[in-house]
C-alpha cells in the first residue's frame, strides 16, 4: 500500500527530535547500528540492523515515554500518570515513573505475555501500579482514558503524541550519526505509527531520498486500510499474536505523518513473522518479539527493488514469552507448508492404522499428533492427524498416495473454523 505524496508539514521537527535526544541522555542508549553478514548476502545488498531490543527496557519505547514525561512541567507529573499498553510501552512508562519519581498506573490487555507484566514491575518498582483488563489494546486504552479523565491526570499515549513522536524520532537521528552512507530503505513495524512517524520524520528533512517502509502483521493491518481509505478506519478484529504491533486503530496525529513520510506499507502474516524469530535465534543468536522481528521478515517482500542497497531495518523489541516458543514453532511450520492437519477415517479394519503407516507416510513424514475425535467408540470414528514433513513439495506426493490408497481424508489448515476448533 503506497501511501500519497503530501506537502512536508506537520512533520515531527529537526529540532524537537535534537532536544529529544539531549533529554534521552543517560537514560536511553544509543543502540548499536549492525551490519549482518548473513541476511547481506542472502538479500545481495547491506543489511544493517537497528538494535533497539539492546535497550535497558529492551525496547526503542523508552524514548517515547520518557520524552513525553520528562517535557511536561512537574506539578501535572505529581498528580500521577496513566497509560495503556500491549507491554512496550507500559515499560517505558513505569522506568521513567521510576527515574523521575511520580507514581504511574498502567493497563495492560489480558493476553499480554507474563513476562512483559513481570517487567513493567520490576522497572517501576514501588512507583507503579498494573491494571490487567480487556482482550486487547484498545480495551486496555478505553479503560485508561476514562481513568485519566476522571481523575485528570496525565495520559501517556504509546503512540499519537507529539512528544512521544519526537522521543521515537531519536533513532532516526542516531542512524544517519552512525552509517556514513546513503541509506536506501528503512524498513519499520507500524503498530499505532509512533515509531515510523518520528523516524520518518527525521529521515525525510535530513535524508529525504530515503525510501521508508511501513511493516504490519497481516492479521491488524490497521494502518494500511487507513491508507487506503484515506481516512483513519477502525478494524472490527485483529489477530493479537504480534502483540506489540496489533492495534484496531491507528492515531489521528501519526496517520497524518505517515501519510507524508511513508512510501509503501508490507503486511506480513504471522507465520512469517515466527519463521523470522526462529531463524535470527538459530543463526544470529538475536532473541526477538514477534514485532521486533516485523521488519527483517519483510525484506522477502522487498528482496528484487533492495538488491545492492543500503538498507536498515529496525529491531523494536525483545520482550518474548518463551511459554510462546511452541506456539512460534507451530506457527512457523503451517506458514512454511511443513506441517498439516487432516480428518482421517481409516478403513474399518485390524491393521489399517499400520497399513496407512507403511504405504501411505513418506520416508521423511512424522505424524506429531494423532487424536480421535469421538470419546465413545473410537475405533469407528475419524481421527485428527498432523503430519510433519521436511520439504514443502513433500505434501503434493503425500496426499497423491492417500488418494492411490483410498483414504478417506479432509485437510484442514485453509478450514479456520474447523482448523482452530479441533487444533
Amino acid at each position: 500500500m503506497t501511501s500519497k505524496t503530501l506537502p512536508q508539514h506537520g512533520l515531527a521537527t529537526v529540532e524537537n527530535i535534537y532536544k529529544a535526544k539531549v533529554r534521552l541522555r543517560g537514560i536511553a542508549e544509543h543502540t548499536p547500528l549492525m551490519k549482518n553478514f548473513n541476511l547481506s548476502e542472502n538479500f545481495n545488498c547491506d543489511v544493517h540492523l537497528k538494535r533497539e531490543d539492546l535497550q535497558v527496557v529492551r525496547s526503542y519505547k523508552i524514548r517515547g515515554a520518557y520524552n513525553k514525561m520528562a517535557s511536561t512541567p512537574r506539578e501535572l507529573l505529581e498528580k500521577g500518570v496513566i497509560c495503556a499498553s500491549a507491554g512496550n510501552h507500559a515499560q517505558g512508562v513505569a522506568f521513567a515513573c521510576h527515574k523521575l519519581g511520580v507514581p504511574g498506573k498502567i493497563y495492560m490487555p489480558n493476553v499480554t505475555p507474563q513476562q512483559k507484566i513481570k517487567k513493567v514491575k520490576l522497572f517501576g518498582k514501588d512507583k507503579v501500579e498494573v491494571v490487567l483488563i480487556g482482550d486487547t489494546f484498545d480495551d486496555a486504552y478505553a479503560e485508561a482514558k476514562r481513568e485519566a479523565k476522571e481523575n485528570n491526570l496525565l495520559f501517556v499515549h504509546p503512540f499519537n503524541d507529539e512528544r512521544v513522536i519526537e522521543g521515537q524520532g531519536t533513532v532516526g537521528l542516531e542512524i544517519l550519526e552512525d552509517l556514513h552512507a546513503p541509506i536506501d530503505y528503512v524498513f519499520a513495524a507500524i503498530g499505532g505509527g509512533g515509531l515510523i512517524s518520528g523516524l520518518g520524520s527525521y529521515f525525510k528533512q535530513i535524508s529525504p531520498q530515503t525510501k521508508i517502509i511501513g511493516v504490519e502483521p497481516a492479521g491488524a493491518p490497521a494502518m494500511y486500510q487507513s491508507l487506503k481509505e484515506g481516512k483513519v478506519i477502525k478494524l472490527d478484529k485483529i489477530d493479537n499474536f504480534v502483540d506489540g504491533a496489533a492495534v484496531k486503530s491507528v492515531g489521528n496525529k501519526t496517520f497524518e505523518i505517515v501519510q507524508k513520510v511513508v512510501d509503501d506499507v508490507v503486511l506480513v502474516p504471522e507465520g512469517k513473522v515466527c519463521s523470522t524469530i526462529l531463524q535470527l535465534y538459530n543463526e544470529e543468536g538475536i532473541v526477538v518479539e514477534p514485532a521486533g522481528a516485523l521488519s527483517i521478515a519483510s525484506l522477502d517482500f522487498y528482496k528484487e527493488e533492495i538488491k545492492g542497497k543500503n538498507v536498515v531495518c529496525i529491531i523494536g523489541g525483545s520482550n518474548n514469552d518463551i511459554t510462546r516458543t511452541e506456539e512460534i514453532k507451530e506457527r512457523s511450520l503451517l506458514y512454511e507448508g511443513l506441517k498439516h492437519y487432516f480428518i482421517i477415517r481409516f478403513p474399518q479394519r485390524a491393521g489399517a492404522l499400520r497399513d496407512f503407516l507403511n504405504n501411505v507416510l513418506g520416508p521423511n513424514d512424522d505424524i506429531t499428533h494423532f487424536e480421535y475425535t469421538k470419546k465413545h467408540n473410537r475405533e469407528k470414528g475419524p481421527a485428527l492427524v498432523g503430519i510433519q514433513m521436511q520439504k514443502a513439495s513433500d505434501y503434493e506426493a503425500l496426499l497423491s498416495r492417500m488418494e492411490a490408497h483410498q483414504i478417506a481424508f479432509q485437510s484442514i489448515n485453509n478450514s479456520k473454523m474447523l482448523f482452530d476448533f479441533l487444533v
